[in-house]
């Protein structure tokens, strides 16, 4: 596979936190990571250490903002330059009620000279190079040619690479969980968009799961992101290096090695003083169609989610699952 070729785990938001990434990093040394989407007014009006402090080990990693003004995306890319991204994005992606109250979003598509502007003003400010993420369209405007108007108006501010996802989002009478799997995937709208544009980068996201659906994008895009997959089967995510042509993760790597990494984790979140379950409620998926699953599983429920001074050792973890499970080899299973 083309070493260019990036593989990305989506921004997904109460998800991919800086515990969550940092979890990531156990798995995946060369995808690119991203925060949870982050409006500017947030940014420009919040504690910034707090929205915007991550760990050096979660690199490469993008910050994603939503937006709906030039002059404040600006204000904010300029306020996130000490925090050093290695790439800003700009959501244009999510369907959320909440988030089209903001006027940031999905709804941005139907005016694409706004989201030109944007751009154009986030680049003003940025060190690093900007992003979009967006769908292939919404609502009645759903068809390839108003995809294709859209990528021409809003390319000429040149972001760096497109993030599309293949289904068109229905702002009225679905929510976001219904956005993400009713409207059928047109993977063939993005492929058409590279052909189209070749001189543009194009990564696809959308329903992508397995190491045979990445392979099966390669001869077509850029990159592709996964998004509630990589969340909710961690372990998959060991591939992810494998197949970019990258230095995988040690063959030797178990589920008992990944425990210790948790652990030592563990222990760097408690030197900061946050408490246990900003890191374990995202391990419920550690152990997908393993072994001991549901012990662990029920483990985490009772005692790490609910009591602070239960939250699990490394030896407490290896005494809920059997052996078999703990000396599996990830990406073997």
């Amino acid at each position: 596979m083309n070493p260019e070729f990036r593989i990305s785990v989506a921004p997904m938001v109460d998800w991919t936190d800086t515990w969550f990434r940092q979890f990531a990093r156990i798995f995946t040394k060369k995808a690119w990571l991203y925060t949870e989407m982050i409006t500017a007014p947030a940014i420009l009006h919040g504690d910034l250490s707090r929205l915007l402090y991550y760990d050096s080990a979660e690199k490469p990693l993008v910050l994603q903002i939503a937006a709906d003004s030039p002059e404040e995306a600006a204000r904010a890319v300029n306020a996130a330059v000490p925090f050093a991204y290695d790439e800003i994005n700009l959501n244009v992606g999510c369907p959320s009620d909440k988030v089209q109250k903001g006027r940031f979003g999905a709804c941005l598509m139907a005016e694409p000279e706004l989201v030109r502007d944007i751009i154009t003003a986030m680049k003003s400010t940025s060190l690093v190079p900007v992003t979009i993420k967006h769908r292939i369209g919404i609502d009645d405007t759903g068809t390839y040619d108003h995809l294709k108007q859209f990528v021409q108006i809003v390319n000429e501010a040149r972001p760096s690479r497109y993030i599309v996802h293949g289904r068109i989002a229905l702002l009225k009478g679905l929510d976001p969980r219904q956005n993400r799997t009713i409207p059928p995937l047109r993977y063939e709208d993005v492929y058409r968009l590279k052909k189209d544009f070749p001189h543009i980068t194009v990564d696809i996201n959308g329903g992508i799961k397995t190491a045979r659906d990445i392979e099966s994008h390669v001869p077509f895009i850029d990159g592709v992101m996964i998004g509630r997959e990589a969340y909710e089967n961690p372990a998959s995510m060991v591939w992810y290096d494998r197949l970019t042509g990258e230095e995988a993760p040690p063959p030797s790597l178990s589920y008992r090695q990944v425990i210790a990494c948790i652990h030592k984790l563990d222990q760097r979140m408690r030197a900061s003083g946050e408490p246990p379950w900003r890191l374990y409620r995202h391990l419920s998926g550690l152990f997908k169609n393993m072994r001991g699953a549901k012990e662990f599983r029920r483990f985490l429920d009772a005692k790490a989610f609910k009591d602070p001074a239960a939250a699990p050792t490394a030896e407490t973890l290896y005494s809920l699952l059997p052996p078999q499970t703990l000396d599996t080899l990830l990406g073997e299973t």
